[in-house]
């Protein structure tokens, strides 16, 4: 058994060396995964072009507050989601999954959303050509093929920056389809209204409503892997041969 034999929980070498020092190793990998900072890989391109499939990202778990461990209760808050923020959060539909969304509406608010158009308070959000095409450049035919769809393509597509009051984001509408109506509906108390940047192809609000402030669980902070393709066998591990190096540490906007 070597250093592992000290069960002397007073002894230094039991927490240098022996089994207390694997305590805290697991114990501290556990309090960063909770309270501090957590991973997500992007499975679909519902966020697309801000988030590419495939992206890994960091997750800033103390963004708006910390909570009790697997509980939706908050131990304490110091902010709450501003309008534009990307979230990661539980899926008000079923709590084993984790969706990412672009916050759209606060408590309060009217939202409407008519031909590829957005409204907030009756307000229309400005879509103008796009700042930068960052992350517009990563896309890629395959990236339209995996949402239920056939012969899509990224040409079927346009990108817009859209003016979300104070914070300017991409967006993906598909061309010849703006009749989409949705609303108006008012985001309830303590509640928010979250909708995809890939605007035809987003599983959002419009569909399953709005997102209780509880189910948050962090707010999307930068890309630390991306890749095209995973190994056929390991889903989650990225093929190392085509991995997207230029967004390594690419910050969510």
């Amino acid at each position: 058994m070597g250093k592992y034999s000290n069960w002397n929980l007073k002894s230094r070498e039991f927490w240098k060396e022996g089994w207390g020092s694997l305590f805290l190793a697991v114990f501290a990998a556990f309090t960063i995964r909770w309270a501090l900072i957590e991973a997500y890989v992007i499975p679909s391109g519902s966020m697309l072009p801000s988030l590419q499939i495939h992206d890994h990202i960091f997750v800033n778990k103390l963004a708006y507050g910390i909570r009790f461990p697997f509980s939706e209760t908050w131990l304490a808050q110091w902010a709450q989601p501003q309008r534009g923020d990307v979230i990661v959060f539980k899926f008000p539909l079923d709590m084993s999954t984790n969706f990412v969304k672009r916050t759209i509406g606060l408590p309060g608010d009217k939202i409407y959303y008519e031909s590829g158009t957005l409204y907030i308070n009756d307000k229309p959000m400005e879509k103008k050509a796009p700042v930068t095409d960052t992350d517009y450049k990563w896309l890629r035919d395959a990236d339209f093929n995996g949402e239920g769809r056939y012969k899509d393509s990224k040409d079927n597509y346009v990108h817009f920056t859209e003016q979300l009051e104070n914070k300017e984001h991409d967006i993906l509408l598909r061309k010849g389809q703006g009749n989409e109506t949705f609303g108006p509906v008012i985001v309830p108390e303590d509640q928010l209204f979250m909708m995809g940047d890939n605007r035809d192809n987003s599983r959002d609000g419009r569909e399953w409503g709005f997102l209780p402030r509880s189910y948050i669980l962090g707010k999307a902070s930068f890309v630390w892997l991306s890749c095209e393709e995973t190994l056929p066998i390991l889903s989650m591990v990225c093929n190392p041969l085509t991995i997207r190096w230029g967004r390594f540490f690419h910050g969510v906007n």
